[in-house]
Formats: C-alpha cells, structure tokens, sequence
C-alpha cells in the first residue's frame, strides 16, 4: 500500500510543474526553453508548407484533424502490408493480412493501440521502431491540439475580443498545435523516460535477435532467440502517449518490457502523468485555476475509488481456486515481483486513461476487479487520454451545468455562455454513441458464437466480448485475453468501433465549444452556478455515475456482476 501511496503522491508532485509548463507552451508564451525549441519549429513549419501564424475556425481545425489522420492511416497501412519487402526487417518477418494491417493501422491511428498481434513476431524493426512508434508521439499530440482549441473555444477564442456575437471564432492552428505537442512535451518526456528505463535494464538496440543456450541441457530444446530491439525508446512513448502498445505480446508484465519495480514505478508514473497535468493545464488557458481545483477533486475522488475497490478485490483468493491451493491473494495472471497491489494499481490507472497497458492479465481479475477496469474505460473521464479524456470530461461538466440548471430554474450557463437546443442536441447523441456501440457489437458477436471465439462460458464469456468493444471504443486497447481476436470480424468491427470512438468524441464537443464561443458572455451574478462548488462537484459525479450505470447496468449484471454471485453460490453449495 505505502508504494501505491508514494506513486499517486509523485505522479501529482511531477505533474503539476508539467501542467504550468504546457500552459506556457500552448498560450504561446515566452521560455527558457525557446532558444532550442523555435528554430526546430520554424524548420519544421518550413519543411512541411505550414504559416504558423495563420489561426484556425471550426471548419478549419476540424478539417486538418480529419485529413492529417487520413494521410497518416493510409502511410500505415500500407507500410505494415509490405514490412516484408522494406528494410530493418533482420529477422525476415512477414507481411500482415488486409483485415489485421487495416485493424492495426486504426488502431495506432486513433491513440488505441488494440494489439490483434504479437508485436516481436509480426512487425519488422521499420514497422515499430518508425511506423508505431511516430503514431505514439503524434496522435496523443492530437488528441492534446483538440482539448486546447476545446478550451480556447471556451473562451471565446482567439478573437475574443475583436469578434462580434456570432461571427466565427479562431481556435489557432491545428499543425502547430500538434508540432508544439510533440517537440516541446512528448519527446523531452520520452528522451528522459527511455532513458530511466534503459538504465533498468530494458533492451535498447537495432541488432536482431540474440540466440542463447538454454538452462536445461537435458531438454530437446538447446537454444532460444530472445527477441530485442529499440524496446526502452517504444516503452517511454507507450506510456506517456497514453499509448498502450507494447513491443511484445504480454506486454509490461513481460520482464525485458518492465524488468524491476523500479522500472515498474517509472512505468506506472508514466500511464497516468500527462493526462493529470492537463487538468492543471486546463485551469491556466481558462485563467480558472479553481476550476482545475474542482476538475481535479472530482477525478481523484473517482480514481481513488475505483483503486481501493480493485486492490480490494486483488488481495482476495480466487474462488476458481476455492480447496486447490493455499488460501491468498489472487495471483493468477500477475507477477509475483509486482504482487496484486500495484497490479491493481496499474490496471485501474491504465483503464481509467486511455492507455490500455497491462503488467497483469485483467481477464484473471476477481469479477470486482474486472468491473472496475470496464467501468474506467466506459467513463473515459477519469484522467482519460492525453487531451480526449479532459475533453470527455468537459461533456459530463456540460450535462451537469445543464441539469443543474433545469433544477434551479435557470438557463444553463457555462462561463457566462448559454447551453441551448443546439449544444444539448449534440450531447445527447454523444450519451447513446457508447451504448448503442459497444452493446450493439457485443449482442450480434455473442449471438453468433462463431464469430466469438472466447476462451470462456458464461458470464465470463460474454465479459470478453463486451470488454473488448469497450476498449475499442474508449480508445484504450487493453483486453480480456482468451479472444481469438485476429479474425476478419473481430479486426473489422473493432476498426469501426475504433473510428467511432475516436472522432466522434472529439470531433462533437469540438463544434460545441465553438457554438458556445460565438455566443453572448453574460456578467455574472449571484444567481449563477458556481461551477468550483462542492454541491457542483457533487453534482458532477452523481452525473457521471448515473449516465454509465443506466446505460450499462445490464451488461454488468449478465457479466462481472453474475460471475461474482455464480461463484458466490457455487461456494456456498460446496461440500464441507
């Protein structure tokens, strides 16, 4: 407990000088750190045909987010279709299939990183070292460019001042937001990282695969190739990009991924710094440091919570082993070095971003456990993705100021700017977009057990299926492991999944906020709603709680929840 402690506390401790840094960076305010970073930029800027002094509209941000990341799907798609024919490629490895090339190019493409493949025996040394790991840097540097129009947008924009009620508002530039994302936050944090772990023993190298005598001479098997390469470089990246794909199968619970505790410690600090430094950043482009006071409260309260329920749940036996071994903490699916405390730890910080990395399997989680991880995926608020969780979390504080306002009397105002027919019809098609997803997929796939391919009956089996949709569409990429997921149906539909719950999400409050801005800002006054309120605060977790739990109380009760009292009555019905 004392290290779950000490992790939380450095997380915060780091994070809030990086979210006063990133404020600077994206108000485009002078640093230090200008005299390196500015002539990259210009070199940059130059290279690529960008004015970066030409600010954006609504049309036109969303327009370059949206063609950017067509470039880029196509440019990955077709580089993991040819890996074969390409060089860094020593260990001769093959080209991927339309369906698995396709679902792994979203999947990158759209800060997910869903894994239908094992990454030393599928992708060349080109395709994760270049391909991957340039996705890593740049789509969280997307996610981030949205959540800082999203926020500029809110208030009012660059224009501000100059702009009249309704005229088009500016939200900056798209490429230089993305460019300012990558060079000044990303890359420094990763250099640093890599090297940390590097230190800790993880592999950094482009030689192929070493082939070493193994231990047990009397066995047919002399000798082993253990898969290498520039691991530490992707692993720093994967992390802090809210990434999630690792360079090998089992991911970080594998011991070349994640060797020592300590590296372990880096690695969870990593999942989870960026996305809580935005919070704080959130507050200095607002110029509302209360309000990243209450956004943080809320977030922690929720995150805390759904730690001490998963850590709970971990240090019980598990009941499939009810009589077959020693009463203890559920180890199945952990490493011992690591132990069921800051497994839960990892797996409730990588669920509640949009992370997705594993140093435990989550399909051996207690039905609690389980539960948690899903429902951290399913809110994608709590600290959620780099730039797309503070925006997801912006959708719940607008449903909450608008409910809040309907029960006061009030016309719903946020920062002064009605809520109206058009912000609210937005929303409401963001509230049934998870649902009618995840649900949709879920019911035809279990429908046609064909199409499933799970490892298990029952309750748990349809957890799988339900899970890796929601992992899909929170843009999150862990999974429930058992799935013969690399199949024409499952790549294809988490492909679409994928996209929904990428674009739409970000894409929607985007048009909200600059709806908002072009209106009125009208002067406060005692009547007005106190957005940094405790009764706010409330408010807004009782909002979060409630949408989740009607819209998916019914999946719970078929999966984790009548897994729990299946086993539950099959341990009371054991003989003594």
């Amino acid at each position: 407990m004392l290290e779950i402690i000490i992790i939380c506390l450095l997380t915060v401790g780091i994070a809030l000088p990086l979210g006063s840094y990133m404020t600077k960076v994206f108000s485009y305010q002078a640093h230090a750190a200008d005299r390196l970073f500015n002539p990259l930029e210009k070199l940059i800027f130059a290279t690529i045909g960008i004015n970066a002094s030409k600010s954006m509209n609504l049309r036109q941000y969303g327009t370059a987010f949206v063609l950017s990341n067509l470039v880029l799907g196509v440019i990955a798609f077709l580089m993991l279709k040819f890996q074969h024919v390409l060089p860094l490629n020593p260990d001769g490895i093959g080209p991927m299939t339309w369906d698995l090339a396709l679902h792994t190019a979203i999947s990158f493409l759209t800060n997910t990183n869903q894994q239908h493949y094992s990454g030393q025996a599928q992708l060349s040394y080109l395709s994760q070292g270049t391909l991957i790991v340039t996705l890593q840097f740049v789509t969280p540097a997307m996610g981030l460019a949205i959540c800082v129009a999203v926020l500029r947008a809110m208030m009012g924009g660059q224009n501000h001042e100059s702009a009249k009620e309704g005229e088009e508002r500016l939200l900056g530039n798209f490429y230089v937001d993305v460019v300012k994302g990558t060079l000044r936050v990303l890359i420094p944090l990763a250099c640093v990282v890599a090297l940390a772990l590097s230190w800790q023993g993880v592999p950094s190298t482009f030689s192929g695969a070493p082939s070493v005598e193994t231990l047990d001479s009397q066995s047919q098997v002399s000798s082993q190739e253990i898969p290498v390469g520039p691991v530490s470089a992707m692993v720093a990246i994967k992390q802090l990009g809210t990434n999630g794909g690792g360079w090998y199968g089992p991911n970080s619970s594998n011991p070349l991924e994640n060797p020592t505790p300590v590296s372990n410690a880096i690695e969870t600090i990593s999942l989870v710094l960026v996305p809580v430094a935005v919070v704080f950043m959130a507050g200095g482009l607002l110029r509302r440091k209360s309000f990243s006071v209450m956004s943080f409260a809320v977030m922690s309260i929720l995150s805390v919570s759904f730690i001490a329920a998963t850590v709970y749940s971990e240090v019980q036996p598990n009941h499939a082993f009810e009589g077959l071994s020693a009463v203890g903490s559920n180890m199945e699916g952990k490493e011992v070095r690591f132990g069921p405390e800051l497994s839960a730890l990892w797996g409730t910080f990588t669920t509640q971003t949009s992370n997705g990395s594993v140093n435990a399997m989550h399909d051996s989680f207690n039905p609690l456990g389980g539960l948690m991880t899903r429902s951290g995926m399913l809110i994608s608020a709590i600290w959620g993705g780099i730039g797309g969780g503070f925006v997801n979390f912006m959708v719940y504080v607008w449903l909450a100021v608008f409910l809040s306002g309907l029960m006061i009397g009030r016309t719903p105002e946020i920062f002064g700017r009605k809520l109206e027919t058009k912000e609210i019809t937005l929303l409401s098609s963001l509230i049934v977009l998870p649902a009618l997803t995840i649900l949709a997929f879920t019911a035809i796939t279990v429908a046609f057990p064909s199409l499933t391919g799970h490892s298990n009956p029952g309750f748990h089996g349809i957890s799988q299926v339900f899970y890796e949709y929601t992992s899909a569409f929170a843009n999150n990429g862990s999974g429930f492991e058992g799935l013969s997921d690399d199949s024409i149906w499952w790549n294809v539909t988490c492909s679409i999944t994928l996209i929904l719950g990428r674009y739409l999400p970000l894409i929607v409050p985007l048009m909200i906020a600059a709806s908002l801005a072009k209106k009125r800002v009208s002067p406060s006054s005692s009547a007005s709603l106190k957005l940094e309120s405790p009764t706010f605060a409330a408010t807004l977790i009782a909002v979060i709680l409630i949408i989740n739990v009607l819209s998916f109380l019914p999946a719970a009760v078929m999966g984790p929840i009548g897994e729990a009292l299946e086993l539950t009555v099959a341990n009371v019905e054991k003989p003594l």
